[in-house]
């Protein structure tokens, strides 16, 4: 699980409710809720294809799932991987291939293994991590754009609470009601905008560049590997990809430690 996301949601919750306090009763109203989760819902339909619209589940469940793309074991494997290809030759790499539960690193490297042009290798591989971005774009706009409308049906449920309440000005009974759907459809709206959905699509974007690094790292080693590259002159290739405190040496300490 994603620590960071749980972290930052309850954080969040307990910041607003310590401004709250035991006024929660006051901040709860229905039919500003409706507005405004009922209006940015209807906006997703109205702005993308029912098919994208069913990857928001798993796109969700994405943001609380840690992933298990670690760089450097990724590494590790590649390196492995070419020292195994140094002695015994590429056709060896082939037992390992069913092994592997990564499925990009396992097309990659079954077509290293049948020999497939570099270039060829390279292309295609390219081409699925372009589509693979392709894919996480769209979960990142579904976001974006919740983002983006739940303050407008906000603002119109605000407006919708002021007109009411203008046209029954002789009832004053009716005042605090209204007044009430004017102000607090802004305030969900703001919420749900700047706590839940546009930080969500930032941290799926952050998400998103982890994993095309870790592809793009896959995509070096695999051509370093088919090139017959020194096992070492790979992991020199592969850890330039990463940060100093990530690059580790084979006692298993990080260069930035070491400095």
């Amino acid at each position: 699980m994603d620590i960071a996301t749980v972290i930052g949601l309850v954080f969040g919750t307990i910041a607003m409710m310590s401004g709250i306090g035991s006024n929660i009763g006051a901040f709860i109203d229905p039919p500003s809720m409706f507005i405004v989760i009922g209006g940015t819902i209807a906006t997703l339909f109205n702005n993308f294809s029912m098919e994208k619209i069913k990857t928001l589940g798993g796109v969700t469940k994405k943001l609380f799932s840690e992933g298990n793309d670690n760089p450097l074991e990724i590494i590790s494997s590649l390196v492995s991987f070419a020292e195994k290809a140094r002695r015994e030759g590429l056709l060896a790499l082939e037992d390992d291939v069913e092994k592997l539960e990564d499925e990009f690193l396992k097309k990659g490297v079954q077509l290293v293994v049948d020999g497939t042009d570099p270039e060829l290798v390279k292309k295609i591989l390219e081409t699925e991590m372009d589509y693979l971005e392709d894919r996480h774009s769209d979960g990142q706009e579904l976001f974006i754009s919740m983002g983006t409308y739940a303050p407008a049906f906000g603002m119109v449920g605000t407006l919708i609470g002021l007109i009411l309440m203008l046209g029954n000005m002789s009832d004053p009974t009716t005042i605090g009601p209204n007044m009430a759907v004017a102000l607090i459809t802004t305030m969900y709206g703001a919420v749900m905008a700047n706590f839940i959905f546009l930080p969500l699509a930032g941290k799926l974007n952050q998400k998103n560049k982890k994993e095309i690094q870790v592809k793009q790292i896959m995509i070096e080693g695999l051509l370093s590997i088919q090139a017959g590259d020194n096992p070492r002159i790979v992991e020199e290739k592969l850890k330039a990809f990463l940060p100093p405190t990530m690059r580790m040496n084979k006692e298993g300490s990080s260069e930035a430690e070491e400095e």
